[in-house]
């Protein structure tokens, strides 16, 4: 069962206690038709197969390889556009913040605050967004293990806010590749928060020479798999209608339109570990 923060954060929704929930949305907020279709589409489609779902989308991305890369379309429009989302669709929602100002700032906008996986070590960031109240997701550093991550969650809930969730997203495999322990799962679980596997940052491919991250998005599906099996809460998928042509990590993202299938695949597949577990 879900911690009471998340079943009211999806009470407006059709809320299966046995179904995982999704995290999806473009990888930054490109413009309000590619945000619109995106949730129009990933919201019906959660709708029919009573998936619990949250909009995401970073308001703006302070992390690229490259200078000149694409950053966003302003925070102000980036926030109202999220919010707009939300409010169209009945969604709750969630992006990125980057510095402890940032917290206070998104705050009336979104409600997840969602910590980068480099900043999940950052003191001031965490007690920021637990003074906001709202849930705060901390994504698993590359360079952290599963047990490490305890004390993430304790700065949060020392601050005086227990709605925490976890994020796996891989550990740095040499230079440019990234691999998954699922042991971090079940592991992070034992912390006492939700957690969450995102299933395209983990296949990203980072630092190279061409200062764009490459990724695997053929592997999206396997991971995703694998998290439902191993006891995921949720699931991370950045997602696009054209991830080629996509401003920020398209090599990574799924394109929309195969997403339906997959998570018909991946409600089949945790009715069965329910079941088993059972």
């Amino acid at each position: 069962m879900l911690p009471a923060y998340l079943e009211d954060l999806f009470n407006a929704q059709s809320y299966n206690p046995d179904a995982f929930f999704l995290i999806a949305g473009p990888c930054v907020v490109e413009s309000e038709e590619i945000v619109m279709e995106i949730a129009d589409t990933v919201s019906a489609v959660c709708k029919r197969l009573e998936i619990p779902y949250v909009f995401k989308a970073s308001y703006r991305k302070a992390n690229r390889t490259s200078a000149s890369s694409f950053t966003g379309i302003g925070d102000d429009n980036g926030l109202s556009l999220i919010k707009k989302v939300g409010l169209t669709y009945g969604l709750p929602t969630t992006s990125d913040i980057h510095a402890h100002e940032e917290a206070a700032m998104a705050a009336p906008y979104i409600d997840i605050l969602q910590i980068p996986a480099f900043l999940c070590r950052q003191t001031d960031l965490l007690v920021a967004a637990a003074a906001t109240n709202k849930i705060v997701n901390v994504k698993k550093g590359q360079f952290l293990s599963g047990e490490s991550m305890r004390f993430a969650v304790d700065k949060i809930q020392k601050a005086g806010n227990n709605k925490v969730m976890l994020t796996e997203r891989g550990n740095t495999f040499g230079y440019q590749d990234l691999i998954v322990d699922y042991r971090n799962i079940p592991t992070m679980a034992e912390h006492g928060v939700p957690v969450i596997m995102d299933c395209t940052h983990s296949l990203q491919q980072p630092n190279q020479t061409s200062g764009i991250t490459g990724g695997n998005p053929q592997m999206i599906g396997t991971i995703a798999k694998a998290a439902i099996a191993t006891g995921a809460n949720g699931l991370f998928i950045e997602t696009h209608p054209n991830p080629s042509i996509a401003k920020s990590d398209g090599a990574n993202m799924l394109p929309l339109h195969l997403l339906p299938a997959l998570l018909e695949k991946l409600v089949h597949l945790r009715t069965a570990v329910v079941k088993h577990a059972l």
